[in-house]
């Protein structure tokens, strides 16, 4: 809770709160860039509360005014931050001649955080043979025209380690969750208990219309009063418990609606992209924007008797346009080359091929491939180098799905409500331990080799984890719309929602583990290995994983194994057909197991079928 923290922050889902916050920083002026970058800290944690508020809340309890609220909170301080580093860059541009380099009489300047970097380069002496800038410090190049060399401009390049580019997703509604004809009965029924125990309430307490004179009377009247208070308690104790039941069954039709949701694929693509335009469906924003700029250079301050004399335009800062929108006075249609760029990727980005490079259409509100040419890009050194022709915010994507489909995963218990989970692809081994309500990255392997991440050894909540791994370029969770992209083992969502919840359940004292038989079991079932494992032991012997079927409803031993020559679906001598892979299991476990699992904590339980639903690992292995 957000008054827990006590820290003079506003509450960014209380809309007074937020906009007073908003409107008392618009009247902020003259910030400097690291004053700036101090207040961006609260802004971004400000708006990344607010997106973890729109993830974290059930659809069905988010109403569509919090939404709208909520997203345009987030819109309005993405752009006011923006507007703030552009003040911030002409505040400084201001003084440019008071910070030139002795050698080179221009002026270059970097600020960093964590999440900010800003290069500014301002092009004083406008000497035509100083065209190749660089900048060590940030492993930043650029090679500009000779055009440029002689202009009053100067060259921003403002790094946010984060997207405020890209549009935001949409977020699912209470209206969007699927519906059944049971769920609409029990919420009928449920009314309906709840209004006849409104009605006994009612009677009980109701005046009778005629009163008794005689004592006779009112003793016999005390005497049924006693025993209708009696039969009224009675009732009333069912009427609640039945009320009590039906409750339970509405909150596990929700609940079930919400995660088979985490499991609905698009039936068919209703958007259509253009030439050069990037499928934001299939590709992903990584390792931030790169804002890169031409700026004209605004008037510079002057020494007069003491005083500094500094013009400030009423238009603010200005973009230089290049290549200009008429070149009729110019010689030669080569006159504005393109820019050549080169700069250094976010170090805790992984990508597993090479980067594209993609710049913002402004006009058209997205991604786009096309000005861009000559990419190159030194892995080892983790720099890229391209031709420029626009100027403006540019992005390095990755494809969504270059780990999926997964090659195998497994699931094994570690201790008390703690789990590890590993998923294979081709490029990497992912490991992720779950502990009670949190998640973290335990390890990574790329080619067989250890490679750290920031991320390891960082407990985070469920979506707080999701969303790190996504911006790190580990992404396992598919879309609605990743089957379009990926080959698919289809399965049925309520068969495959229900496998994840008995894995969840099993999770503290059983492994599970990928088997190749999914591949052949049909839609309708899901085939798994399973083996108690109460210790840290490992590997887990071959001899000891058991093979298990499940449809939803029934879950059956498998006589075959891994490396029979054909799938049977013939069951297991000695076993026999249960409604769930609880008791399934419970044939083969030992005492110990079973306690375990009974003693398991609710919170742990959720979050790694949540963790399951996401990964989705039946369906993408």
């Amino acid at each position: 809770m957000h008054y827990i923290q006590c820290d003079g922050s506003p509450d960014p889902s209380v809309a007074q709160e937020i906009n007073t916050f908003i409107s008392l920083w618009k009247e902020e002026t003259d910030e400097t860039f690291e004053e700036v970058i101090a207040k961006s800290k609260l802004v971004l944690h400000l708006i990344n509360k607010l997106k973890l508020t729109l993830l974290e809340t059930p659809p069905h309890d988010l109403q569509d005014k919090d939404i709208a609220q909520y997203r345009g909170s987030i819109l309005e301080m993405q752009e006011l931050l923006h507007l703030k580093f552009d003040v911030a860059t002409e505040l400084l541009l201001r003084q440019a001649s008071t910070l030139a380099d002795l050698d080179t009489g221009n002026m270059e300047k970097v600020i960093q955080d964590e999440n900010v970097t800003l290069y500014v380069w301002a092009n004083l002496k406008k000497n035509p043979r100083y065209r190749n800038i660089r900048c060590s410090e940030i492993r930043t190049a650029f090679e500009i025209p000779r055009i440029l060399a002689t202009s009053d401009i100067a060259l921003r390049l403002l790094h946010t380690h984060y997207d405020h580019v890209t549009p935001l997703h949409p977020v699912p509604t209470s209206c969007q969750l699927p519906t059944s004809m049971e769920s609409h009965s029990v919420k009928d029924e449920a009314n309906n208990v709840e209004g006849a125990i409104s009605k006994e309430f009612q009677e009980e307490y109701k005046q009778p219309e005629n009163e008794r004179n005689s004592v006779q009377e009112e003793g016999i009247k005390v005497e049924e009063q006693g025993d209708t208070e009696t039969q009224m308690d009675s009732t009333q104790e069912e009427s609640e418990d039945t009320k009590y039941k039906l409750e339970m069954k509405l909150l596990s039709e929700i609940v079930s609606a919400a995660q088979l949701l985490l499991l609905e694929n698009a039936a068919e693509r209703t958007y259509f992209f253009e030439e050069n335009e990037v499928d934001i469906f299939q590709f992903t924003s990584l390792g931030g924007v790169y804002h890169l700029d031409i700026l004209e250079l605004p008037p510079q301050c002057k020494p007069v008797k003491g005083w500094m004399i500094m013009e400030i335009l009423k238009e603010g800062l200005q973009k230089y346009v290049y290549p200009p929108a008429t070149t009729e006075d110019l010689e030669t249609e080569n006159a504005f080359p393109p820019v050549d760029v080169m700069l250094e990727v976010h170090k805790n980005v992984i990508f597993f091929e090479n980067p594209t490079i993609a710049r913002w259409d402004a006009e058209g509100k997205h991604w786009k491939t096309d000005g861009i040419s000559n990419v190159f890009y030194k892995s080892g050194e983790r720099l890229i180098t391209f031709s420029l022709e626009i100027f403006g915010p540019i992005t390095l994507i990755q494809d969504t799905h270059i780990n999926m489909p997964y090659q195998s995963w497994e699931l094994r218990p570690l201790d008390e409500n703690q789990v590890r989970l590993t998923v294979t692809t081709v490029f990497t081994e992912i490991h992720i331990q779950i502990k009670g309500d949190l998640c973290m990255l335990a390890s990574i392997k790329l080619k067989n080799k250890s490679h750290y991440s920031i991320l390891e050894g960082k407990w985070m909540t469920l979506y707080s984890f999701i969303i790190a791994l996504k911006e790190v370029g580990l992404n396992i969770f598919p879309t609605a719309h990743s089957h379009f992209y990926v080959v698919t083992n289809y399965k049925v969502p309520l068969v495959e929602m229900k496998a994840y919840r008995q894995m969840s359940l099993l999770s503290p004292a059983f492994a599970f583990g990928w088997s190749r038989w999914n591949m052949q079991c049909g839609s309708n079932n899901v085939v798994f290995k399973v083996s108690e494992h109460l210790t840290n032991e490992e590997p887990i012997q071959n001899s000891n994983w058991a093979l298990l079927m499940f449809n939803g409803d029934r879950a059956q031993r498998l006589k075959i194994d891994e490396h029979s020559e054909a799938f049977s679906e013939a069951v297991k001598e000695e076993t026999e057909f249960h409604s769930t892979v609880y008791h399934m299991v419970k044939d083969f476990a030992s005492e110990g197991a079973m306690e375990k699992v009974r003693s398991s904590d609710c919170q742990f339980i959720d979050t790694l079928c949540h963790l399951l639903l996401s990964i989705r690992l039946l369906s993408y292995s």
